[in-house]
């Protein structure tokens, strides 16, 4: 899981909090995949691993429509993930927190300069 060290670079990012929630959901996703495989090197465990773990989780064992829905979600982080890796040059589990970090505040900045290159076609010509 996300140490209370991860916690804090997290949130000392000038992200928005909605973004740095983004970011935080990315992080223990990745803890969560590195736990599940047992390793913080190569691709992502399969979808049969995390259903096998899941089924291991006193928290999601009780509540199998919450384990599958928690899966679902899974499997889309993992998607998130795998796609942040690429742009990188990385396997996914060898992501570190930097990279996400990176990678969000990326994100943010294209963001921000698709807003000004849209903000500056609207304003009216100058004269």
């Amino acid at each position: 899981m996300i140490e209370a060290s991860e916690l804090a670079e997290l949130e000392a990012t000038v992200l928005p909090a909605l973004e740095r929630h983004h970011l935080r959901l990315l992080a223990h996703g990745l803890r969560t995949f590195q736990s599940v495989a047992g390793r913080r090197q190569g691709p992502l465990p399969p979808i049969d691993a995390l259903a096998v773990w899941a089924t291991s989780q006193p928290q999601l064992a009780g509540d199998p429509g919450f384990a599958a829905t928690f899966l679902d979600q899974l499997a889309g982080l993992g998607e998130q993930l795998e796609s942040i890796a690429v742009r990188w040059g990385r396997e996914p589990l060898a992501l570190e927190l930097a990279d996400l970090i990176r990678w969000a505040e990326q994100q943010a900045q294209e963001r921000l300069d698709l807003s000004s290159l849209r903000a500056d076609s609207a304003a009216p010509p100058p004269g």
